[in-house]
C-alpha cells in the first residue's frame, strides 16, 4: 500500500479497480494472479489502527464521523442517517461482523454458475471467518426465537434457510476483525499497486473506457490509462453510493439532469444509471440489562417465512462524548443542506437531552436489542447529483415503506420480537418479566402494565415502523443487472467498463449482504 502522494503523474495498468472495498479486495487479489492491477481507494489503511476494528469498539469506530475517519455520514431524503465506508476494506472494516451466503433462490435468479459461487465463497471462509461463540444472551434470544414459532432450529451454518440459526463472523474468537483487506494476502505482489487517499475525479471515454483520474490529498492530479490491449478494463467497486455517482460525474447517466448540473461532455444517455436505489428498513427495540454482561453482536438470526428477519446485540458501547457529536453532525448536515425532515425533529431532544448531562455522568453507552429487517424491499428510490465535487455525497432517496408490503413486513417481525422479549426463555435469562415490559411500553408510549403479547392489539405498528425508521446499512442498486450493466456486469453501451459491488443488486441478498459482494468479487 501506498499513499497516493507517492504515485506518478502518469502510470498504465491491465486493470483499474476504482475503490478498495468489500469486493474491490476480492477482485483486485484475483485479477492479480494473471494482470497487473491498480487499486484506487479513496480512504485509509484499518492496518493503521488495528484495534479500532475490534469488537469493542464497533460502536465507536462505525460513529466516528469526523474528516479523516473510516466512516462518512450521508443522510437521504428520506430523513434516515446511514454511512458510507472510506477505507481500504469497505464497509467489512466497520460492520457488525455477520456473515451468512446468499440462498439458493438468490443465486438461481442471479444465474450464477452455483459451483463458482461455492468456491467463491470458500476463498473467502477460508481467510476471514469464524464459528462465532455463543453465550448467555444469544442463547437466550436463539431459543426466545425458537419459542415465538421461528422453527426450525438450524445449528450454525452459512445458508440462508427458513428457521433459526447461528451464523458465521468476521470477528476471531479473541474479538478482532478481519475485512476484506485480508483478501489481499491471496494477491500476487508483484502484479498490484493500491493507492490510499486517492480520491477518482473521473473516467474517460471515447466509446470506450480508457484512462481514471484521481487526486491525491495535496491536490495534485494522476492519470491512470489503460495498456493497450481489448482484454483490459477500467472496473468500478465504489460501492451502491459511489458507483453510480462516478458514472454521473464522468458523463454517463440521464442527459438532461447531467446537463443540468454542468457535466460536460455527457458521453452516454443512461436514464437507469442511479435508479432502483433500496435500503432494507430496520426498526428496533431497546432493551435494558439489570445487570452487566458479555458483548455480542449479530450472531443468532431468525429467518421468517413472511420475509422479516430478526435479528439482535446486548451490551454494545459507545462513548458518550462520541454519541454527542455524532448527533451535532447529524444536525450540522441538516442545517448545511436546509432540509426540514422528520430526522431533525428526533435528532434534536436526543442531542439536548445529552447536553444537559454532566460530561462525567457517563463515559460509556451501553445499548441491547432486537431489530427486525425487511427482505427485498420492494420500495424502490433513486440517486441525483447535488454538485460536481466526487467526495461529497450526492442526493439519495430510498422511499421506505412507499410499498405497503414492506411495512407489513415489518409490523411481523415486530410482532415477532415482541413474542420473544415475552417468551420464557428470554425472560428467564437475567431479564425480569416486569422490565423488558416496562421498557418496551415505555417506547411504544403504552401502560407499563400491560404484558408484551397485549402490545399487537393495542397499539398501531404500522406507523411505530413509519415513525422509527433506521437503516441497516444495506443499500443497494443504482447500477442494476440488466439496466445498467449485462449479465457479465459490463455496462451497457460502453466498453472496457465493468461495475461490480452491491449498486449492481437488484435486492440485498441473506440476512446479511457482504459474505455475497467478497464472493461476486472474487
Amino acid at each position: 500500500m501506498k499513499d497516493a502522494t507517492l504515485a506518478p503523474t502518469y502510470a498504465s495498468f491491465e486493470y483499474i479497480l476504482i475503490g478498495g472495498g468489500t469486493s474491490g479486495c476480492a477482485l483486485a487479489a484475483t485479477l492479480s494472479q494473471n494482470a497487473r492491477v491498480l487499486v484506487i481507494e479513496r480512504g485509509g489503511s484499518p492496518y493503521d489502527n488495528p484495534t479500532a476494528s475490534d469488537l469493542g469498539n464497533f460502536a465507536n469506530t462505525l460513529f466516528n464521523i469526523t474528516p479523516n475517519s473510516w466512516s462518512q455520514l450521508f443522510i437521504s431524503e428520506d430523513g434516515v442517517y446511514n454511512t458510507r465506508a472510506r477505507v481500504l476494506g469497505g464497509g467489512s472494516v466497520i460492520n457488525a461482523g455477520f456473515y451468512t451466503r446468499a440462498g439458493d433462490d438468490y443465486v438461481e435468479e442471479a444465474e450464477w454458475e452455483r459451483e463458482e459461487v461455492e468456491a467463491a465463497y470458500e476463498w473467502v471462509e477460508k481467510k476471514l471467518v469464524f464459528e462465532p461463540h455463543v453465550m448467555g444472551w444469544q442463547t437466550a434470544f436463539k431459543d426466545g426465537l425458537l419459542e415465538a414459532g421461528v422453527n426450525p432450529y438450524n445449528g450454525f451454518t452459512y445458508d440462508h434457510i427458513y428457521g433459526t440459526k447461528i451464523d458465521g463472523t468476521i470477528f476471531d474468537g479473541a474479538g478482532h476483525r478481519h475485512t476484506a483487506a485480508n483478501l489481499l494476502e491471496y494477491a500476487n505482489p508483484d502484479n498490484i499497486v493500491v493507492y490510499l487517499h486517492a480520491s477518482v475525479q473521473k473516467i474517460l471515454f471515447t466509446k470506450t473506457a480508457y484512462q481514471v483520474i484521481f487526486e491525491d490529498t495535496k491536490g495534485v492530479l494522476h492519470k491512470v490509462e489503460l495498456a493497450n490491449n481489448p482484454m483490459n478494463e477500467v472496473i468500478l467497486s465504489a460501492g451502491a453510493i459511489g458507483s453510480p455517482h462516478l458514472l454521473m460525474l464522468s458523463g454517463v447517466g440521464p442527459m438532461a439532469h447531467l446537463a443540468a448540473h454542468g457535466v460536460k461532455p455527457v458521453i452516454l444517455d443512461h436514464p437507469m444509471v442511479g435508479q432502483g436505489m433500496g435500503d432494507n428498513p430496520m426498526s428496533p427495540i431497546f432493551i435494558p440489562s439489570p445487570t452487566p454482561e458479555e458483548m455480542s453482536l449479530v450472531q443468532a438470526v431468525g429467518i421468517t417465512k413472511f420475509d422479516s428477519y430478526i435479528e439482535g446485540g446486548n451490551n454494545v458501547t459507545l462513548s458518550f462524548d462520541l454519541t454527542r457529536r455524532f448527533f451535532d453532525g447529524v444536525l450540522h448536515v441538516l442545517n448545511e443542506t436546509s432540509r426540514t425532515t422528520s430526522t431533525k425533529i428526533l435528532t434534536q431532544p436526543i442531542v439536548d437531552f445529552l447536553r444537559s448531562l454532566d460530561r462525567g455522568f457517563k463515559d460509556m453507552i451501553a445499548v441491547n436489542g432486537m431489530f427486525q429487517k425487511v427482505a427485498g424491499p420492494a420500495s424502490r428510490g433513486y440517486m441525483e447529483l447535488r454538485n460536481r465535487n466526487p467526495d461529497d455525497n450526492p442526493s439519495v432517496t430510498f422511499n421506505y415503506y412507499q410499498e405497503p408490503e414492506d411495512l407489513n413486513k415489518c409490523v411481523e417481525g415486530l410482532k415477532t420480537i415482541i413474542k420473544v422479549i415475552d417468551s420464557k426463555a428470554f425472560t428467564k435469562y437475567k431479564y425480569p418479566d416486569v422490565t423488558a415490559r416496562v421498557l418496551l411500553n415505555f417506547m411504544l408510549g403504552l401502560p407499563t402494565n400491560l404484558r408484551p403479547r397485549h402490545v399487537t392489539s393495542m397499539f398501531n405498528l404500522k406507523q411505530f415502523c413509519i415513525d422509527n425508521v433506521m437503516t441497516v446499512w444495506h443499500y443497494h442498486g443504482g447500477c442494476q443487472v440488466g439496466k445498467v450493466v449485462d449479465k457479465n456486469y459490463k455496462v451497457l453501451g460502453i466498453d472496457a467498463l465493468r461495475v461490480i459491488d452491491g449498486s449492481t443488486f437488484l435486492k440485498s441478498p441473506g440476512t446479511n449482504p457482504q459474505a455475497t459482494v467478497m464472493m461476486l468479487g472474487r
